[in-house]
């Protein structure tokens, strides 16, 4: 029986209805409701999740930038204080250990915020990367609560437990915060559901204080709990990765289309074999696709040519929001251009789909 991890909100998910599945090692609510109606509550008012599962890992001390630079693709140095960037970090072959967030606190302090399933893979990774930086590196996951809230009316439900105007929080930035329920978080303009929202950092200590306040205030506006299902189908409509689907050890950063999420202007780990497909040229490339018949294209599932594999999809579903049967998948980069036909091999049968305009949904950022 396999020892599954439960966040600080577990019992508060059972009573709410959460149907509890397996998950990356965790005990967590796949849906409430159902999927369908808790993806279209966070496009059009507003979501709560627990992502209390998620990873962080503090970077303190006077080389905490530098080794963050070194450590992944994108350049925290050129970021401002209280701001973020996304970026993948790679291994010594160019490919993506994991996706993650780097927030930069100060000169000598980085958070670093990774995903669930990888927690412990990447905390061993990036202490493997330390060399002779002079950082100390801490993994504080199991001290931090992580709720997002997401949607149109995620900043006027939020608003009501601070007096801080969140409307000065940017996209892609944070601040400390302290809330009327006498909680101190980080709260940043983040998320991955395509919609405007906030995360937020707190004590694990509190967890229901702060998931119930947050409940209560958004009860005219129509908040939801949301479960992991929502979730997948939110950030697949707006193209954000999910990293054992659309990112691997295998796949570098040029072939998921993230180069505007890496600075090979700097030095980081696996910069030189990404510098030598750059020149070489890309043999694959992450591409969407509508099916041009009902199916649905499912992660797996074979990319053909007659009856030669030439890829592969990555994910694949009914859009909730935007009623389509869509998917992503790696492609050969010759092949990538929209309005190319692909086929997908969906058990047996032969199905064409149309590479189309990525993301999907257009995503709602308030920049």
């Amino acid at each position: 029986m396999e020892d599954l991890k439960r966040t600080p909100l577990f019992e508060v998910h059972k009573q709410m209805g959460g149907n509890i599945v397996s998950f990356a090692g965790w005990e967590m609510p796949v849906w409430y409701t159902s999927i369908n109606e808790e993806h279209n509550a966070v496009r059009e008012r507003a979501g709560l999740f627990d992502v209390s599962h998620m990873g962080e890992v503090l970077a303190l001390g006077p080389d905490a930038v530098k080794f963050a630079d070194h450590l992944i693709a994108n350049s925290v140095s050129k970021l401002e204080l209280n701001q973020i960037c996304y970026s993948p970090m790679c291994n010594k072959n160019g490919g993506v250990v994991d996706d993650l967030l780097a927030y930069k606190f100060s000169d000598s302090k980085v958070m670093l915020v990774v995903n669930a399933s990888n927690t412990d893979k990447d905390f061993n990774w990036i202490v493997s990367q330390k060399g002779n930086y002079d950082v100390e590196l801490t993994n504080i996951s199991s001290k931090i609560c992580q709720l997002a809230l997401q949607g149109p009316k995620a900043e006027e439900i939020l608003q009501k437990l601070t007096n801080f105007d969140l409307s000065k929080i940017n996209f892609f930035h944070f601040e400390e915060l302290e809330f009327k329920n006498e909680i101190s978080a980080i709260v940043s303009r983040t998320g991955y559901t395509g919609e405007d929202g906030f995360e937020i950092y707190f004590s694990s200590q509190v967890p229901g204080k702060m998931w119930n306040g947050i409940i209560e205030a958004g009860k005219d506006e129509g908040v939801q709990p949301i479960g992991l299902g929502a979730r997948d189908t939110l950030r697949f409509e707006a193209k954000l990765m999910l990293y054992g689907n659309e990112l691997t050890d295998d796949i570098t950063p040029l072939d998921a289309g993230l180069k505007w999420a890496i600075d090979l202007d700097k030095d980081f780990v696996g910069r030189e074999p990404i510098l030598k497909e750059k020149e070489e040229g890309l043999k694959r490339y992450l591409v969407g696709f509508e099916m041009n018949k009902k199916a649905i294209p499912r992660h797996g599932y074979k990319i053909v040519e007659g009856d030669k594999e030439i890829g592969w999809v990555t994910s694949g579903t009914v859009a909730p929001y935007l009623k389509k049967f869509l998917g992503l998948g790696y492609v050969p980069y010759d092949k990538r251009k929209r309005g190319n036909i692909i086929t997908i091999d969906i058990r047996g049968r032969k199905v064409e789909a149309t590479i189309v305009k990525t993301p999907f949904y257009k995503k709602q950022y308030k920049k």
